[in-house]
């Protein structure tokens, strides 16, 4: 089993001044999650080289036992310090594909032509791909082959609005990923703020928040495993 994980390069978080990036615990979680799967990992973003990693992400308040192994784990912070650039990786070589969310691929990913033609790409080809909190953002221009969103029809989940408004962020970010993912025509629900929540349609998965890293990392393997669907 081979698995891609790709992360955000957008480091600034609007025009407020402050940080974003990657959410370490929606790494974090998944990458052990695969790594006791026996799935070997390739960690990808748009600039390669060390992605930004969202400084709220790494404050006790929102550490975890993932979070402090991974930050004490040499192979797992190399790995992280030399991703590769996105666009030298092809689809075909792997089982599945995973984003990990935090604010920055609101900015990056989501309009990323490269990402966007992976992910058509992985899905087209029977592959399953696994999106978490602000991942599900980077689907916004996916479509069919017919032009058709992606997510049109779709069971999917992804950082609340109440979540968004909890973290006073609402009128920073340059959409909000359920109100995109309920534009585009998914069948968007959610469980409460902060409660693991995975929704899995056909080979898409999609999580609500941290919380939902690691169910949804399980959710994947089980596609991979079963072959997709």
């Amino acid at each position: 089993m081979k698995i891609l994980i790709v992360l955000t390069s957008h480091d600034e978080l609007g025009n407020t001044g402050g940080k974003t990036g990657f959410w370490l615990e929606e790494l974090a979680a998944p990458y052990y999650r695969f790594r006791e799967a026996g799935a070997q990992l390739v960690l990808a973003s748009p600039k390669g080289g060390q992605p930004p990693l969202d400084p709220k992400s790494n404050e006790p308040d929102f550490q975890t036992d993932q979070t402090r192994r991974f930050e004490t784990d040499p192979e797992a912070t190399e790995a992280l310090a030399n991703t590769v650039r996105l666009d030298s990786v092809a689809a075909g070589d792997f089982d599945a594909v995973f984003y990990p969310g935090g604010h920055g691929p609101l900015w990056d990913l989501a309009e990323d032509t490269v990402s966007i033609r992976l992910i058509e790409t992985t899905l087209h080809s029977g592959k399953p791909v696994g999106v978490v909190c602000h991942a599900p953002g980077v689907l916004r221009h996916t479509v069919y082959e017919d032009g058709t969103p992606l997510v049109l029809g779709r069971r999917v989940t992804g950082f609340a609005n109440s979540e968004e408004e909890a973290v006073q962020l609402t009128d920073v970010v340059p959409f909000l990923v359920e109100d995109e993912l309920t534009r585009l025509g998914g069948l968007y629900s959610k469980a409460g703020d902060w409660q693991p929540y995975v929704v899995q349609d056909g080979l898409l998965v999609t999580g609500q928040n941290p919380a939902s890293s690691a169910p949804a990392a399980d959710a994947l393997i089980a596609l991979v495993d079963k072959g997709g669907v």
